[in-house]
């Protein structure tokens, strides 16, 4: 199958889909399809591929096409090569639960990372868009109710900061039926345990409890919304990245992630 032939198949199947095409030098033109879990094509050498596709799939995680350039052989530095980024996706959802102090900045950060937001509660008087002006909707609804019928995909997050736990624990059930990429409930490290007490109790796996980041974020040391938000940003980033989200200096990994495999056509 060529590349033109997967990339309509693709756009057919409602699959997010990126193509990268070199717009320098004499490779111009040559183009790299790059999906979810595969690559396919060829820019002009390995190393840039692979820190094409790399590109492409940030792309893709916030459906947004790009010019990038790069070295010859990928390098963040150079300026050679710039690579034309056209990225086939809608933009990833987030749903947060819970319309209170939090999500406002939740829903700001969210849209800076790209997502479509929707802020759900079961109370009229703090649902209202005057509250959250930064969130795309605003609905009221009970959590779990509106979950059990929203579209939810692999780079669904789902920010459950309701801290009540007539509303925690029905729409965590909601949220563990669906296979979004992250799932965060806020609340102490006893609100969580008693959360996988009555979990536990009413026949959630082991497994997917273990999908339950709580509580939620990175240990920056966070105490405002504004830091919170930041915090739980940066846990969806590294989930996303296969990160363990401590300091790049205590680390040895690339600072940039590149996990394509490349196929030629």
């Amino acid at each position: 199958m060529t590349l033109f032939e997967r990339l309509a198949q693709a756009l057919h199947a409602d699959r997010p889909v990126a193509l990268a095409t070199r717009l320098d030098g004499p490779q111009a033109g040559a183009k790299l399809l790059v999906l979810e879990d595969e690559v396919q094509g060829d820019l002009g050498t390995p190393g840039l591929n692979h820190a094409a596709a790399g590109e492409a799939r940030a792309l893709l995680a916030v459906g947004e096409h790009a010019i990038r350039t790069f070295g010859e052989d990928g390098e963040p530095v150079g300026m050679d090569v710039r690579v034309f980024v056209a990225a086939y996706a809608p933009k990833p959802v987030m749903y947060v639960f819970g319309a209170i102090d939090f999500s406002r900045a939740m829903a700001r950060i969210g849209k800076y990372l790209g997502y479509m937001v929707t802020v759900v509660d079961a109370r009229p008087v703090f649902a209202t868009k005057q509250r959250i002006p930064d969130a795309d909707e605003v609905v009221v609804a009970w959590p779990d109710e509106f979950l059990a019928k929203a579209p939810v995909d692999a780079r669904t997050a789902l920010i459950i900061l309701t801290h009540d736990v007539k509303f925690d624990i029905p729409v965590l059930q909601a949220a563990l039926r669906t296979n979004a990429g992250y799932i965060g409930a806020m609340g102490s490290r006893r609100t969580h345990a008693n959360r996988v007490e009555e979990l536990h109790r009413i026949g959630v796996s082991d497994a997917d409890l273990a999908r339950i980041s709580a509580p939620i974020g990175l240990d920056i040391g966070a105490r405002t919304p504004e830091e919170t938000a930041i915090s739980i940003a940066a846990e969806i980033i590294a989930l996303r990245e296969r990160r363990n989200g401590g300091r790049l200096s205590d680390g040895d990994l690339p600072v940039h992630n590149q996990r394509a495999a490349v196929t030629t056509p």
